[in-house]
């Protein structure tokens, strides 16, 4: 072993992790630090193999590689039957069997095309759908991992406002999900010696009989003794985006001119989603998660992963440039 090949197995995680480093610094609210994070721990991983591994390791690590997708269907089968159990059968309690149904086809789509001698346009076409899942599944392995990272962070801050998102009414009552989060709100109010404005934030659903925000109202000053005062309701919003928005409009009348730090409550899995929004709308806050129920964590999550993605659709973009010129070029051989 010499010193240009120690260059160039650690070259890659010098790269990822002096751009992981630059951006989190900038911003640690943004999807990229995902990207890189995962770059850099795959890369720093594949460079301590070669430098330190042994042949004994291989075998095991090749099967843990293989294996790794099974597990993780398996999981997602059961979760999804566990979830069904407790919350009913309906479209958004199945997106794990969904997600697993797509990872199945990922895997196999490809390569059955091939064994069975498929044209080559379907091949080709399935060569496009395996692509696109190998990033699908990269970047939710990258959100997932830096959620959890960034849910780490510390936050011993003073706060000047608290904002607590909706989350759904039992009738006029708040629900299990949306009570954690003013109970976790609240907590971080006492904690700080009650300094903070709370801002609850939740508009009037069709469905409903009072704005969320008045729910969390009635909540807080009824059964938990919060004073009346403290609180500011925005009760306009039907989404994250406009939660945020909202909430920012009313900080900044309340205090004109000056600088202020918020705290965003909302559920665990949610945080990293509600922070990158805020750093959209320029609000200077941190995410606090409110515990979710394990069973319900995946679903929740996947839908957090499908809403982020929906705002980076560019990669898939450029896959599908990538694929689809030489498939272009290819075709006009055929036909030349």
């Amino acid at each position: 072993m010499n010193a240009i090949q120690l260059i160039a197995w650690y070259a890659p995680s010098l790269i990822f992790g002096c751009l992981f480093l630059y951006n989190f610094h900038h911003e640690p609210r943004q999807f990229r630090n995902a990207i890189w994070l995962l770059c850099l721990l795959l890369s720093l991983s594949g460079a301590f193999l070669l430098q330190f591994g042994r042949n004994y390791v291989l075998l095991p690590l090749a099967l843990l590689v293989v294996a790794a997708p099974l597990l993780v269907i398996v999981f997602l089968i059961v979760n999804n039957l566990i979830l069904i159990r407790h919350e009913g059968l309906r479209l958004s309690t199945l997106l794990p069997v969904l997600l697993a149904l797509c990872l199945a086809a990922c895997m196999t789509l490809y390569p059955l095309l091939l064994a069975y001698k498929a044209p080559n346009w379907a091949v080709s076409l399935a060569g496009l759908v395996t692509l696109e899942g190998i990033w699908f599944f990269f970047s939710f392995a990258a959100l997932l991992l830096y959620s959890y990272f960034y849910r780490l962070l510390p936050r011993k801050r003073q706060y000047d406002f608290i904002i607590v998102h909706g989350a759904g009414l039992s009738g006029e009552q708040p629900t299990p999900l949306l009570r954690g989060r003013l109970d976790k709100a609240l907590q971080l109010w006492e904690q700080q010696g009650r300094q903070a404005t709370i801002i609850v934030s939740g508009g009037q659903g069709a469905d409903e009989v009072i704005s969320e925000a008045q729910a969390m109202e009635n909540y807080l000053t009824r059964q938990r003794q919060v004073p009346a005062q403290a609180i500011v309701q925005e009760n306009q919003s039907t989404t994250t985006l406009e939660n945020l928005t909202y909430s920012k409009s009313i900080m900044d009348r309340l205090c004109p001119g000056r600088a202020y730090r918020a705290a965003l409550v909302t559920s665990d899995y949610h945080v990293f989603r509600a922070s990158e929004y805020a750093s959209k709308v320029g609000l200077n806050a941190d995410g606090i998660g409110s515990h979710t129920r394990s069973y319900y964590w995946p679903t929740a999550f996947i839908r957090e992963f499908i809403a982020i993605s929906r705002a980076h659709l560019w990669p898939y973009a450029v896959i599908l440039v990538l694929w689809a010129i030489p498939t272009a070029i290819g075709l006009l051989n055929e036909f030349l």
